[in-house]
């Protein structure tokens, strides 16, 4: 089963989301970024390229042909981690989606992002308490003091 962590009380999630990209990309944890939301994942795409003027964090859609010499995947399809050579870390899932994201199962990690806003809030609730059903490892981070 996957690690589930869950970062509460972000001011806005998706700027958050970008910060934890970069983060990860500057690691060398490669990632993959999934919401069915097709227009949600143009607003993170488009955000990823210009969230701050200093710093850009490489990224591709799942199925463009560079995706194998990039580190950061987008998809609105079922998130699947990509294969990886030998020694190389395994992909983490960074769900955006306000469900819990198809093939969970798959992921050694998974990375939540919840907002201050209720709806966002309650549907981490219902996200919760299906990984926890499910089997997963959940993990609470509370950001209301870091964003």
């Amino acid at each position: 089963m996957a690690r589930i962590d869950f970062a509460f009380g972000a001011t806005d999630r998706l700027r958050m989301a970008c910060e934890v990209v970069r983060k990860h990309y500057l690691a060398g944890r490669p990632l993959v970024i999934y919401t069915k939301d097709t227009q949600r994942l143009v607003r993170f795409d488009r955000l990823l390229w210009g969230f701050e003027a200093t710093s850009f964090v490489p990224h591709v859609l799942a199925d463009d042909p560079l995706a194998g010499q990039t580190a950061v995947w987008l998809t609105s399809a079922e998130p699947t981690p990509p294969a990886v050579e030998s020694g190389q870390l395994q992909p983490w899932l960074l769900n955006l989606d306000l469900q819990c994201p198809p093939g969970a199962e798959k992921f050694e990690r998974i990375l939540e992002i919840v907002s201050n806003h209720d709806d966002d809030k309650q549907a981490a609730r219902e996200r919760w308490r299906e990984y926890k059903e499910a089997g997963h490892a959940l993990h609470a981070h509370d950001l209301s003091g870091k964003t």
